[in-house]
């Protein structure tokens, strides 16, 4: 479970979000779109503890991530827009990197690591250096290694970027199996298709406030349009 209060981040005088109040409940799906500069990445470094608000509060759990971040970040599985990995490891040893980090247990390892390579197609790949990897592979396993502790909050931030096809369909049933077994997905991108699809809310921001909130259908109506393509009400909302 996600809660946001008053959560407000400045730089100088320009206040990239602004007061946002927001909660994602356990087992929900949350779309998070807006226009390029809208305040989407700085939310996103906020909720995983990358920076810290100007003020304002991230809850995790219940867990203050201001109070108590190792025990906040403990939960979070974070999957950022661009894979940055240590690509003289091989796939696997970075797997085992980010378990030691989280605590996985050396017996439960090597039997979710293997799962985890399967379920991302990169079986074949996980003695090989990431080094060798494609983009797309290279964002697979940065998914891998997120859901190796079994975290209850997931935090994406285009998740999407060069994956193929089969990649696209592959990560949206799984955000959609995570979410079935109780995790909560907070989920920014572009790709307002994959929103609609997949999220059982969405939030749009702009100019670092949030605008509107709700289902494809809420929002249609607040932009007056009840037949038009969700691409339409977005345009609608930020114009």
């Amino acid at each position: 479970m996600i809660e946001l209060e008053n959560l407000t981040r400045k730089y100088g005088d320009f206040k990239a979000v602004d007061d946002l109040n927001l909660t994602v409940e356990k087992g929900e799906i949350f779309g998070f779109v807006g226009p390029n500069g809208a305040g989407k990445t700085t939310t996103i470094k906020m909720l995983g503890g990358l920076i810290a608000p100007t003020h304002g509060a991230v809850k995790i759990c219940g867990i203050s991530m201001a109070d108590q971040p190792e025990q906040a970040k403990n939960r979070i599985g974070f999957i950022p827009d661009r894979p940055y990995l240590y690509e003289k490891l091989t796939g696997m040893e970075f797997l085992k990197f980010i378990a030691d980090l989280y605590g996985v247990a050396e017996d439960r390892f090597l039997k979710k690591a293997e799962d985890m390579l399967k379920m991302f197609s990169l079986s074949d790949w996980g003695n090989e250096l990431v080094e060798s990897y494609s983009h797309g592979m290279k964002q697979r396993l940065i998914m891998a290694s997120a859901l190796l502790h079994d975290p209850e909050v997931i935090i994406v931030d285009e998740p999407l970027v060069g994956l193929d096809p089969l990649g696209i369909k592959m990560v949206k049933e799984l955000f959609k199996k995570l979410a079935a077994e109780g995790a909560s997905v907070f989920m920014s991108t572009h790709t307002l298709t994959v929103a609609e699809d997949v999220c059982n809310r969405i939030g749009i921001i702009n100019h670092g406030k949030i605008i509107a909130t709700g289902t494809t259908e809420d929002l249609k109506i607040k932009a007056g349009v009840n037949e038009a393509a969700f691409e339409e009400v977005f345009l609608l909302l930020t114009r």
